[in-house]
């Protein structure tokens, strides 16, 4: 298992490394000026100049990236020409806002994903299954950003049982504590204020999590298909194990390995599909921040935007070998290659009990 996890780390720092490649690139080939935005629409020439000569942009390519990551190793990615502050403090200051909504996006995901593909497989081929997947295939097919007014325009507008934009209500503050609002309304003991900022949660993160409810749903059905078929589901029923147990217990545990990789993927997806979301709702995050950066041609707030997201996609990964070990304890075991898209083996997750 020590074995596995080396490789994984060693993979991720290679990745880190491409991804910073990917965005120094950026730099030389994506249209405009970091100079000129840096040194204001009105600048001269000579103005502009000294700006690049400043930023090292007046140096060799090879000598740019070099100095480029010596900043990324101290943590320095720039500043930034909107809020002439370094990049990096304003993503800190973004960032757990939009994870608030990942997560809260991601929670919905699973507890309306899993259940439906199990219960879809386990009934395959009547009419609930069909059902099923109906629903996941219109949750897929809508675009993010009609859901999102759709969402407002009923429960905001003309139900009116849910806030329209924002993370609180006019007047109400919450100590900043950890930068997600319903997690410090909770620490510094506010119950109002935490029910005030979970209703102004909901609507985003619903909308967030609904073209990812319908992968993840048709990836546990089809890997439940093919635990439900195998010798040992027939082999627990045959002891006389109640049928919840055969398929929560036998099938589904097998059948979450592949979809455990897909949710760690989408962890990433999610946190990049927050420009839309935040954008409609008027929420605060990383998500605004980008668009606020490409709008102002702010280079350097896009490049440490995409970095943050990288390294997101990166941690999730490693987060999806730890729990595959956990589903599968083949894996710490044996020292072959975990296959993250492997369709469930006959073999059980967990003995069934005599």
């Amino acid at each position: 298992m020590a074995r596995l996890l080396l490789r994984r780390l060693v993979t991720s720092v290679v990745v880190l490394v491409g991804l910073a490649v990917v965005t120094f690139l950026m730099t030389q080939v994506l249209p405009g000026d970091p100079a000129r935005a840096a040194a204001g629409r009105n600048a001269t020439a000579e103005q502009v100049a000294a700006v690049a000569a400043r930023l090292g942009l007046d140096q060799p390519v090879w000598d740019q990236f070099l100095a480029y990551m010596g900043r990324l190793f101290q943590g320095d990615i720039g500043t930034s020409v909107f809020t002439q502050r370094p990049v990096l403090e304003d993503v800190a200051a973004m960032l757990p806002s939009s994870l608030e909504l990942v997560l809260a996006a991601m929670v919905i995901n699973i507890v309306v994903a899993v259940p439906l593909g199990t219960y879809a497989a386990w009934r395959s081929g009547r009419a609930a299954d069909a059902a099923a997947r109906l629903i996941t295939l219109l949750g897929a097919a809508v675009p993010v950003f009609w859901l999102g007014l759709m969402l407002q325009l009923v429960f905001a507008a003309e139900l009116r049982v849910l806030p329209l934009t924002g993370q609180l209500s006019f007047g109400r503050q919450v100590p900043a504590i950890t930068g997600m609002t319903s997690v410090d309304a909770l620490l510094s003991g506010d119950m109002a204020a935490f029910g005030d900022a979970m209703a102004h949660l909901l609507l985003p993160a619903v909308t967030l999590a609904a073209s990812f409810v319908a992968v993840v749903a048709r990836t546990v059905r089809s890997s439940m298909l093919t635990a439900l078929s195998c010798d040992y589901i027939a082999l627990a029923r045959a002891t006389g194990a109640s049928e919840f147990r055969v398929v929560v217990r036998h099938g589904l545990r097998n059948a979450l390995v592949p979809a455990s990789t897909i949710l760690g993927m989408q962890l990433g997806w999610m946190l990049g599909s927050t420009v839309l979301v935040e954008s409609v709702f008027g929420r605060t995050g990383i998500g605004s921040y980008a668009v606020t950066a490409v709008l102002q041609n702010d280079l350097y707030a896009v490049i440490g935007t995409v970095l943050v997201i990288g390294v997101v996609f990166v941690l999730a990964n490693i987060a999806v070998d730890l729990v595959q070990l956990w589903l599968n304890p083949r894996l710490r075991h044996t020292g072959a290659r975990a296959r993250r898209t492997t369709v469930p083996s006959e073999t059980p997750a967990t003995e069934v009990p005599a």
